[in-house]
């Protein structure tokens, strides 16, 4: 089992939409994606949860999570999400920076509607670049 972890500065945004479009788009049999932080917050921001919610992914249960060098290690990909910085390195682990995207957090639901989008085309692409797509319903 591959995993992907998708980082940001307080796991409660950007990197929540990412993980969550991952777990929705890619094969469970293959991947599993955690979203963590570098200063991981209380709670992910209800900006993110409604505009997800919009959309039918429930991201009811998603929790912060700090991003310690020990679950860094348990990735064989780590994305990171905006300029993040103090992210633990791994000797062999693919690393990808997604710098464009816009941290969630004081952001208008607009806004942060654009963000999701934003992800959801990187996270479809990225999957579909490691073969890791669901397979189709039978």
């Amino acid at each position: 089992m591959n995993t992907v972890i998708f980082a940001c500065k307080q796991s409660a945004g950007s990197s929540q939409i990412a993980a969550a479009f991952f777990n929705v788009m890619a094969d469970p049999s293959k991947v599993r994606a955690i979203a963590a932080g570098t200063q991981s917050a209380d709670r992910v921001q209800p900006e993110v949860l409604a505009t997800m919610k919009d959309i039918t992914v429930d991201m009811t249960g998603a929790k912060p999570t700090q991003l310690t060098p020990e679950l860094a290690k348990s990735a064989q990909v780590l994305v990171t999400l905006g300029s993040v910085s103090e992210v633990p390195t791994t000797a062999g682990q693919e690393r990808v920076e997604w710098v464009m995207i816009e941290d969630t957090e004081g952001k208008s639901g607009a806004d942060v509607e654009k963000i999701r989008d934003t992800l959801a085309a990187l996270v479809s692409g990225f999957i579909e670049s490691h073969g890791w797509e669901r397979p189709p319903a039978p």
